[in-house]
């Protein structure tokens, strides 16, 4: 166990607040002003972390704290005062509430990473939710109106390997996909060239809290930011008055981009697949067997 400095466990808690204060202070702004965000509310809606618990900051597993933030963290779940004096994560406490959860989060990550990434989707799962349906979005136009959109669909070939996609497909869209994905055959399926598996880096840190230092936690919502974006910019919805340029995969230099920018995620993503499963090796006992 990692007693920290407490100047130095200040500094990091103050830099995590002021970090993460980039999004969730304008996300707080809006919601007073019952303001909808069609790109960003989805990290703060989907997603289930409270803006409250995003911004606390966690020393994470192997290390404590004290002082007055040993005090302050007394009084947060899964935390425990330790036979040094310092407080940090109660690790018995944690695998008995998490350690089921930590090891199929575990199963997932070990799994996605070994597989090489798919780059041939071109963030057709947006189109396909509103093929012959109405727009998900209702305050945000279609770049190419209905018809053009469903032209779209049903001019590629659908093949979203992620079910938290696929299972908004609308009923004309679905059969159309290569792959029927499940929860079932999540660990199977999941594949770290998938944006969404990308954006869920940030869920399953969340599941792992607070055994996941505030810093990873930190690179885990950026990405899912990041992501967000592109995800939106290629969809088949015109952000334009909301400042997004479209990435336009309907056409050759769209699809281009889009996958380049697909490979920098796989990238960074699976980087941080490696740390979260760090985490899962050290809360887990005994370590998980994972895919090969």
């Amino acid at each position: 166990m990692t007693v920290l400095d407490p100047a130095d466990a200040a500094a990091r808690a103050a830099a995590h607040r002021s970090r993460l204060l980039t999004w969730v202070g304008p996300h707080l702004e809006r919601r007073q002003r019952h303001e909808a965000h069609p790109v960003l509310d989805f990290l703060f809606t989907y997603y289930s972390q409270s803006p409250a618990r995003l911004l606390r900051w966690h020393a994470g597993v192997g290390a404590s704290v004290t002082g007055d933030l040993a005090d302050e963290r007394l009084g947060w779940p899964l935390h425990a005062r330790l036979p040094d004096g310092s407080v940090g994560l109660d690790l018995d406490a944690f695998r008995a509430k998490r350690g089921t959860s930590a090891g199929w989060v575990a199963g997932l990550l070990g799994a996605t990473s070994s597989r090489a990434g798919q780059f041939g989707c071109f963030g057709l799962h947006e189109w396909a939710m509103v093929h012959q349906a109405p727009p998900r979005h209702d305050a945000v136009p279609l770049r190419l109106g209905p018809a053009g959109t469903d032209a779209v669909v049903e001019s590629h070939r659908l093949q979203c390997t992620h079910v938290d996609a696929y299972r908004f497909f609308t009923p004309t869209a679905a059969p159309r996909n290569a792959l029927t994905p499940t929860r079932a055959t999540q660990v199977e399926l999941e594949q770290p060239g998938c944006l969404h598996a990308g954006m869920d880096l940030y869920k399953w840190a969340c599941k792992l809290a607070p055994a996941v230092p505030g810093e990873l936690l930190a690179d885990c919502f950026e990405l899912a930011v990041d992501i967000r974006v592109l995800d939106m910019r290629a969809s088949p919805y015109d952000l334009a008055a909301h400042g997004y340029a479209p990435v336009p995969i309907e056409t050759a230099a769209g699809k281009a981009e889009y996958a380049a920018a697909q490979r920098g995620f796989a990238q960074r993503g699976q980087a941080l697949r490696a740390r979260l499963l760090a985490v899962c090796d050290t809360v887990l006992e005994p370590a998980p067997v994972r895919s090969t």
